[in-house]
This record gives C-alpha cells, sequence and structure tokens, in this order.
C-alpha cells in the first residue's frame, strides 16, 4: 500500500464517524448522513489539492456541510406526490389497442356514401339537423335517416 493510501486510510477511521456523527446533525436521517459521508470521503480522496494534517476534520466538515446544502437545494426542487393520486393514463397496451380501434372506425367511416358521412361527421361537430339537410341538400326527415343508417353501419348492426 502507498503511503497516499495509507495516510488515507488512517484519516478515515480516524474521522469517519465525526462525518458521519456531523452529517446525521445536518441531515437528520441516517441513510442521508450514511451518503454524506461516504461522499465527503471520495472529495477528500480525489480532492487536487493536498490536505493540510492541522486542519483535516475542518477540512471534511466543510465538505460534508457543501454536501448537505447542496442536497437540501437539490430537494427544494422536487415536490412530493400524494400517495392516492392515481395515474389515470392509458397503459402502452391499451393505448396501442385504442389506436388500431380508432383506425379500425377511420376506415368504416371512410367507406360510408359521401352524404352518409358528411351528414354524420357534421352532426358529431354538432350541426342540427336543420343546418344539415340544408348543407346537403336533402329535407330533415332525409339527414336524420342518413346520420342513423350511418350510426348502425359502423356500429356493424347493419
Amino acid at each position: 500500500m502507498s503511503d497516499a493510501s495509507a495516510d488515507f486510510t488512517t484519516m478515515y477511521r480516524k474521522y469517519a464517524p465525526d462525518v458521519l456523527r456531523f452529517a446525521f446533525y445536518l441531515s437528520g436521517e441516517q441513510s442521508d448522513a450514511e451518503d454524506i459521508a461516504s461522499e465527503t470521503f471520495v472529495r477528500a480522496w480525489t480532492s487536487p489539492t493536498p490536505i493540510v494534517a492541522a486542519t483535516v476534520k475542518a477540512y471534511l466538515f466543510t465538505i460534508a456541510r457543501h454536501l448537505f446544502l447542496q442536497r437540501q437545494r437539490h430537494d427544494a426542487r422536487r415536490v412530493t406526490l400524494d400517495d392516492h393520486l392515481v395515474d389515470r393514463g392509458l397503459t402502452p397496451h391499451a393505448e396501442a389497442e385504442y389506436r388500431d380501434e380508432l383506425d379500425a372506425v377511420s376506415v368504416r367511416v371512410r367507406r360510408l356514401p359521401d352524404v352518409d358521412r358528411a351528414a354524420f361527421l357534421m352532426r358529431i361537430d354538432g350541426s342540427s339537423y336543420e343546418d344539415i339537410a340544408s348543407a346537403l341538400g336533402l329535407t330533415v326527415g332525409a339527414a336524420r335517416v342518413k346520420i342513423h343508417r350511418a350510426r348502425l353501419t359502423l356500429a356493424g348492426i347493419r
């Protein structure tokens, strides 16, 4: 083992309990304190500047404090969702089935005679029977019949 590794191992054994305790005082959570303490020693190990022996503990505490504050800033941007919220979106499988069904209905609508299709689509858009009859040159009764027949055809009844 090199001198640097031996020195780091000695430093870790000497200061790890203090850093862990300090991180726990800051965070109040054991798992967070363990994460902060381990990251503190990783940062100390990978630091490009040498650690001065007289200020090792203060240096490690400073790193731990900065990591804690960084974690707080990061967590402040997160929002916790309530457990009672349920994803009402479709599953990918259900969405694919829905898309297939929609495609099939579109094909059936395109197969309707032009006048029936136009009457049906105008009715879906909210047009009145009178407006549909006027636009297509039909009587109101004929417009109702065309829409009714289109619905029956699309439902597969006719």
